[in-house]
C-alpha cells in the first residue's frame, strides 16, 4: 500500500498556532485605549465672568463633541493669573489637563516680577485660539469722548484720573501704562482680581478707565463708552471708533487667548488636540460667537503657536529694558 500523502492533520496545528499569533500580535494595538478616555480640565487662571472664561467655555462646550468627553473649565484666579498658571505647569502631563490662557502670564509677567513658573519651559504650546479687540473703554460720564480730550483731561489734574486692570503685570495693566508713557500723561492704577471686578467699578462709575476688551459688551448697552482700539484693525461693530495707530500712538496690538499643556504631555495628544481647535476655530458660528466678547478667531498650530510666544517675550522684554518700565 502506497503510504498517504495527505498531510491535512498536520497542517491544522500549524495553521491554528499561525491563526493564534497572529491574534497575538493584534491584540495590544486594538486594546490600546485612545485619548481621551476621561474628562478633560482646563484651568484658566482669572474668575468668571471674563474674556479668559468665555473663551474658554466657548471652546470647551464645542471641543466636547470632537473629542468624545467633556471638557470642564476651572478657574483657579490669582496673583494676576500666576497662580492658575502655575497650577496647570505642574499638573500631570497625562492629557487631563491644559491652561487656557491670555498672553500676559507667558509674556509680560514674567519679564516684571518673578513668576512661580517657568514661561517659556514648562508648558507646551497647543493651540492660540483667538486675538481681541483691545478696547479704550471709559465710565459713561467721564468729560472726554476722545483719546485727545482724555489726554487733556488727564493733563489738567495728574494722576487724578484711575485706570484698573485684571491684576498688576497682566496686559490690561501694561497696555494702560504704555498708553500714558507714550502720551505723556499720568492716571493712577487700580488694580483687581479680574477683570469683571474691574468692569463693575467702571460702570458704578469708581475709577475712570480700562483698557480691556471685556467692556464691549457694556459699551454696546451704553454704560460705559469706547474711546479707542488698541487693536490693528478696527472693531466691526464699533467702526467709528478710531484705532491707537491711526491715532499715532505706537502700542502692542491686543492681546491673545492660547490652549497650553505641562510639559512632558505626549506628542500625538497635542497634536490631536491641536486639529479639533482647528476645528472648532473655523466653525461658521465661531467668528460671531467671539464677537460678542470682542475677539476673533486667530488659530495658531503647536509650532507657530511656539515661536510667536517667543517673539512676544523678546519683544515685551526689550521694550521695558529700553523704557526702564517697572512695578511699583
Amino acid at each position: 500500500m502506497i503510504p498517504s500523502t495527505d498531510s491535512r492533520p498536520h497542517r491544522r496545528p500549524v495553521a491554528f498556532l499561525i491563526a493564534l499569533l497572529a491574534g497575538l500580535c493584534c491584540t495590544p494595538v486594538l486594546s490600546q485605549p485612545s485619548w481621551p478616555t476621561a474628562p478633560i480640565r482646563f484651568i484658566v487662571p482669572y474668575p468668571a465672568g471674563g474674556n479668559a472664561d468665555a473663551v474658554a467655555r466657548l471652546v470647551a462646550n464645542k471641543l466636547a463633541a470632537g473629542l468624545g468627553q467633556p471638557v470642564v473649565v476651572d478657574n483657579k484666579a490669582g496673583a494676576g493669573g500666576t497662580i492658575g498658571t502655575q497650577l496647570a505647569a505642574k499638573s500631570p502631563s497625562d492629557g487631563s489637563t491644559f491652561l487656557m490662557t491670555p498672553s500676559g502670564v507667558l509674556t509680560i509677567t514674567p519679564n516684571l516680577r518673578k513668576v512661580p513658573y517657568d514661561a517659556l519651559g514648562d508648558l507646551v504650546p497647543v493651540a492660540r485660539v483667538s486675538g481681541s479687540y483691545g478696547l479704550v473703554a471709559a465710565r459713561k460720564d467721564l468729560p472726554a469722548n476722545s483719546i485727545p480730550e482724555l489726554i487733556a483731561l488727564a493733563r489738567k489734574d495728574p494722576g487724578k484720573l484711575t485706570f484698573g486692570s485684571a491684576g498688576t503685570a497682566t496686559a490690561t495693566h501694561i497696555t494702560g501704562e504704555i498708553v500714558h508713557a507714550k502720551t505723556g500723561i499720568k492716571v493712577m492704577h487700580v488694580p483687581y482680581k479680574g477683570s469683571v471686578e474691574a468692569l463693575n467699578d467702571l460702570v458704578a462709575g469708581r475709577i475712570d478707565l480700562v483698557y480691556d476688551p471685556v467692556a464691549f459688551a457694556q459699551a454696546k448697552a451704553g454704560k460705559a463708552k469706547v474711546l479707542a482700539v488698541t487693536s490693528p484693525q478696527r472693531h466691526p461693530e464699533l467702526p467709528d471708533v478710531p484705532t491707537m495707530r491711526e491715532l499715532k500712538i505706537d502700542v502692542p496690538a491686543g492681546s491673545w487667548f492660547g490652549v497650553l499643556a505641562p510639559r512632558g504631555t505626549p506628542s500625538a495628544v497635542i497634536t490631536h488636540l491641536a486639529a479639533e481647535i482647528e476645528k472648532v476655530v473655523n466653525m461658521p458660528d465661531t467668528r460671531e460667537q467671539m464677537l460678542r466678547f470682542s475677539q476673533y478667531p486667530d488659530y495658531k498650530a503647536p509650532d507657530s503657536f511656539a515661536s510667536a510666544i517667543r517673539e512676544e517675550f523678546v519683544f515685551f522684554k526689550d521694550l521695558f529694558a529700553q523704557t526702564g518700565m517697572k512695578l511699583d
